[in-house]
């Protein structure tokens, strides 16, 4: 399995299995038939909703043999109604009791917004709190000191700019070792993957086929498909391969890690398939000339009416 090096030097999975979106009993299924095929990276998060069936495969994985926890690279998420650096601890072992483990390899800011305690899902711009009274940094100062209990061996960001992690890396003086944020080529997030190469931090790509991960009947109106992407196509075609494995291995082929989402056994094989495909430097540098800055992960459900946050602040 291709690795890409943290600032430690720790060797870190350059390709996991997505959870987001996957319903329960679907998602066990998964993560356990993507361990036996050899994935060793899974991510997670507490606001999925799924971490007890995420879990319950890497446990069953783990007792039937097909590995041992030391192979795994196991990434959850600390939610943004757990900010107060009070809170941040008591949330990783919420997740931990959640994953029925006793550590996790790296431990994430899932958003660089924040709610007051107990408000998992907003209803209004009002229930929400400025990074002004929740400021970034006294929740990361909370976070760099996780590794340190044993609970994980790893922190970083996901859905931050390179301005926010300076902030924060400056003012506490732990800098990120991730930074996972939606990237493919209709979003190739070229300077952000630069800047963070620069200072060290690897950039996981969500969302790395072009999709909010929506059923199709819950897509916007002007959602458009990159795994229809002529582009893409012709690229599947003379590399005899599909469209998916097209995108994941540019992602890797950037120096990027991924993390493409997929319950069905078919496609969580292909997609491991595509770790072994090369593309030139022709065909990688065809692929982020399709960038557009589409994102289809907004961050609009941040900024109704009377919220702190906008989309200029959220993404600056």
């Amino acid at each position: 399995m291709h690795t890409i090096a943290l600032q430690d030097g720790t060797p870190f999975p350059a390709f996991g299995l997505g959870t987001w979106l996957s319903e329960k009993d679907l998602v066990y299924r998964a993560v356990r038939e993507a361990i036996a095929l050899g994935y060793r990276h899974i991510d997670a998060a507490w606001i999925y909703f799924n971490e007890e069936e995420v879990g319950r495969g890497i446990r069953e994985a783990i007792d039937a043999g097909d590995v041992e926890r030391e192979e795994l690279w196991v990434t959850t998420k600390l939610w943004n109604d757990m900010h107060d650096p009070a809170d941040v601890p008591g949330a990783l072992e919420a997740s931990l009791r959640n994953l029925g483990l006793d550590y996790v390899d790296l431990y994430l800011v899932h958003w660089p917004v924040a709610h007051p305690k107990g408000v998992v899902r907003p209803d209004s711009g009002e229930q929400f709190l400025s990074l002004q009274e929740r400021p970034l940094e006294n929740t990361w100062e909370a976070m760099a000191a996780l590794p340190s209990t044993q609970k994980t061996r790893h922190v970083g960001v996901s859905n931050f700019s390179a301005a926010k992690i300076d902030r924060i890396a400056n003012a506490v003086g732990v800098a990120p070792v991730v930074n996972q944020v939606e990237v493919h080529p209709y979003n190739a997030q070229t300077d952000l993957v630069r800047a963070m190469k620069e200072r060290g931090v690897v950039v996981t790509a969500y969302s790395p086929l072009g999709s909010s991960g929506r059923p199709d009947t819950m897509r916007r109106e002007d959602e458009t498909r990159l795994l229809d992407d002529p582009a893409v196509a012709r690229i599947a075609e003379n590399l005899e391969c599909s469209p998916a494995q097209v995108l994941i291995a540019w992602a890797i082929a950037r120096g990027t890690a991924v993390i493409p989402k997929s319950t069905n056994p078919e496609r969580i094989a292909q997609n491991l398939a595509a770790t072994k495909i090369d593309l030139s430097t022709e065909q990688v540098e065809q692929l982020e000339a399709l960038d557009r800055g589409e994102r289809y992960v907004t961050g609009e459900f941040w900024c109704p009416q009377g919220s702190p946050y906008t989309l200029e602040s959220l993404w600056g």
